[in-house]
């Protein structure tokens, strides 16, 4: 009984208190922002409204982030891949895990290798696409931090 309540409990029933949980925190969040609104109108009627939604709207993450996040991934992937694939063709030489364990290892190496080129030229093309928005969007930070 307890080898089938475990999957279950793991690939069902975790995914979906993980989703409830994120989406309960956005409700939640928006709710305070609601909330705080409310009670500085009713603090100053006169208070413009649309800038303070503004200040309170969260910061979007700058162009520039997301691309080096890419990157991040990109390299991350890349080095897992060339280790399993190190890792494979010495478990070939030694024959110590045998081939199947030896191949598995290779091919999965193969596709995180894949992965992390894939994203990398993902990378340096957005980075050369997006370079006038990544350098308005800096100096839109600069204004607002001036």
């Amino acid at each position: 009984m307890v080898d089938i309540l475990v999957p279950i409990a793991i690939c069902c029933v975790l995914p979906i208190v993980v989703v409830w949980l994120v989406y309960r925190q956005k409700i939640m969040v928006s709710r305070d922002r609601t909330r705080i609104v409310l009670a500085a109108i009713e603090k100053n009627p006169n208070l413009d409204v649309e800038v303070l939604i503004r200040h309170m709207a969260p910061k979007g993450v700058l162009l520039k982030e997301k691309l080096l996040k890419k990157q991040q991934w990109s390299m991350l992937s890349s080095v897992l891949g060339v280790g399993l694939i190190v890792y494979g063709i010495w478990l070939g030489c030694t024959e110590q895990g045998g081939t199947s364990d030896a191949m598995a290892s290779i091919w999965l190496g193969l596709i995180l290798l894949g992965i992390g080129v894939t994203l990398y030229v993902n990378y340096r093309l957005s980075r050369k696409m997006l370079a006038n928005e990544i350098r308005a969007e800096e100096e839109r930070a600069v204004k607002d931090i001036g």
